[in-house]
């Protein structure tokens, strides 16, 4: 069942911005999930040679790391963080 929202959404609400970040998140999980463990498995499947892929790999979790400290750590969700 998808999350039901009990009033008008608006980017302006904390609640609704802590949100919508979160899921936001989630989504980039696994995008990251669903491509690295694609792009794993042929790797390994074909016995192809990407020496990238690593680099790829680490430099996206790298930015999925940041990506989680911003909205878990970093994001202010108060009213005044609007100016």
């Amino acid at each position: 069942m998808p999350p039901r929202w009990p009033r008008e959404p608006d980017r302006a609400d904390p609640a609704y911005r802590r949100l919508d970040d979160r899921m936001n998140f989630a989504v980039h999980v696994a995008i990251f999930a669903l491509c690295n463990s694609g792009l794993w498995f042929f790797h390994n499947l074909l016995a192809i040679t990407w020496p990238w892929l690593t680099w790829v790999t680490g430099g996206w979790a790298l930015v999925l790391l940041a990506h989680a400290v911003f909205i878990f750590a970093i994001a202010d969700y108060s009213y005044n963080s609007n100016g």
